[in-house]
């Protein structure tokens, strides 16, 4: 057997790993052999060190093949997901998987929890009564083919060496590291029996990669890992130099969800992306042929009301109200302190520094900063103006869902020192920079 001191010792130096000790460090990560310090070690050998192509591909391999790999037998039609690279009021992955469902593909999405000041979308859901973030596998399996979509969390069959690996990369600042986080997403995503994935990489100050460079390289190690690994996949960079949406945190992220899947509110940097990933998701299963065809159904199964009625749907078949479109507070906690946030000057709001709305949230318990902690869902930030917007002193820039006075002071007061103000109106910032495929 090899040592789990001689595995981390080759990647610290800077040195190329055999199947054999990538191997060996996945199967340590489910029986245990490797322990917490070697398992963060072996995270930041491998996040200063990086990894080659040949080896992500059969990390990835390993740690999909560390538990249950899904089949679809049942099924006659496409299979298709999508992932995010994560960021800060990203909630695209309830509308987009209800929308592409209603358009007829099957979407069995195996999400995750809350990296860092990104927010989860496992953490999301979690926000309601009820709801069963982990079903059997058996369980999942009906709903996709009963509803053409379900979301849950890594069950602990599906890729544990990655959900072992993933929270303790939390915790250790091994969160930025393309070699894992490739191998992270795709070990889950192709454990589900994908036959496409689409991939939304995030760039910007509130996503893990800040610059168009290293987006780049993200985006194109997912393609060239997955399609390596046997599943067709597109990625489309996206924009996170500001709040994707106008909320940010886990109860407010579903009540949004809501209002752009019953038409209430859909905020035009959020809509633009959902469409763009969900046209991509469409074309690539071969629903539709061309970008003009998927807008046409995108925008029916929205306007009639069948993507909310299948979003609604799965939240009943996992466990969660059967009036959740219709009264989503009802069974989701709300905040004790619901506060604005006041501008303290006026001008244009020039930028935002997302990250730091992320932590904020997470100074409030709506993240983590332990693994395995519980989280406060009723927390975070609604009414969240855009980056060009002008105000005036006294104007409501955001509103504060906090746990008590004192963090919604606290919480204000790190929500205006991410804004910057100017005199004039900065140029609007694209929201889909470019497609690798």
């Amino acid at each position: 057997m090899l040592l789990p001191q001689e595995i981390i010792r080759t990647k610290r130096d800077g040195l190329k790993l055999s199947d054999d000790k990538i191997q060996g460090f996945v199967d340590g990560l489910v029986s245990g052999n490797f322990n917490d310090a070697q398992v963060g070690s072996m995270a930041m050998a491998i996040f200063q060190k990086g990894m080659e192509t040949d080896e992500i591909v059969m990390f990835t391999k390993a740690m999909m093949n560390s538990g249950d790999v899904l089949s679809w037998p049942e099924i006659d039609g496409p299979i298709v997901d999508k992932h995010s690279t994560g960021g800060v009021g990203d909630k695209v992955s309830f509308m987009l998987a209800a929308i592409v469902a209603a358009c007829g593909a099957y979407v069995p999405m195996i999400s995750g929890r809350g990296l860092g000041h990104t927010g989860g979308t496992s953490d999301k859901l979690e926000s309601i009564a009820g709801f069963n973030i982990q079903p059997s596998i058996s369980e999942f399996k009906r709903i996709v083919k009963d509803l053409g979509v379900a979301i849950i969390s890594q069950t602990d069959n599906l890729a544990p060496a990655d959900k072992r690996l993933y929270g303790i990369r939390d915790v250790t600042a091994t969160v930025e590291s393309i070699p894992l986080i490739t191998a992270s997403i795709l070990s889950k995503k192709l454990s589900a029996g994908l036959g496409s994935l689409v991939m939304d990489v995030k760039v910007g100050n509130g996503a893990m990669m800040s610059d168009m460079t290293n987006a780049t390289q993200l985006a194109k190690s997912i393609v060239n890992v997955a399609n390596g690994a046997g599943v067709p996949t597109t990625a489309i960079i996206t924009d996170m130099n500001q709040v994707l949406g106008s909320s940010a945190g886990n109860a407010v992220e579903m009540y949004e969800t809501v209002k752009y899947l019953t038409g209430k509110l859909r905020e035009p940097r959020l809509h633009a992306v959902v469409v763009a990933l969900a046209t991509s998701m469409l074309i690539s299963a071969n629903v539709f042929s061309n970008e003009e065809e998927a807008h046409v159904k995108i925008q029916r199964v929205l306007d009639n009301g069948e993507a909310a009625e299948v979003f609604g749907k799965m939240i009943a078949a996992l466990g969660g109200p059967t009036n959740f479109i219709e009264s989503p507070w009802d069974s989701m906690p709300k905040a004790n302190i619901i506060t604005d946030v006041i501008a303290t000057q006026q001008g244009y709001i020039s930028s935002m520094q997302t990250r730091d709305v992320g932590l904020a949230i997470v100074g409030m318990k709506g993240g983590r900063t332990a693994n395995g902690q519980m989280i406060d869902h009723s927390v975070g930030f609604d009414r969240i103006l855009p980056v060009g917007t002008v105000i005036n002193k006294g104007d409501v820039v955001a509103r504060i869902h906090a746990e008590n006075d004192e963090q919604a002071k606290f919480a204000s007061e790190q929500y205006l020192s991410a804004l910057t103000l100017s005199d004039t109106k900065v140029e609007d910032t694209p929201v889909i920079y470019k497609t690798i495929s």
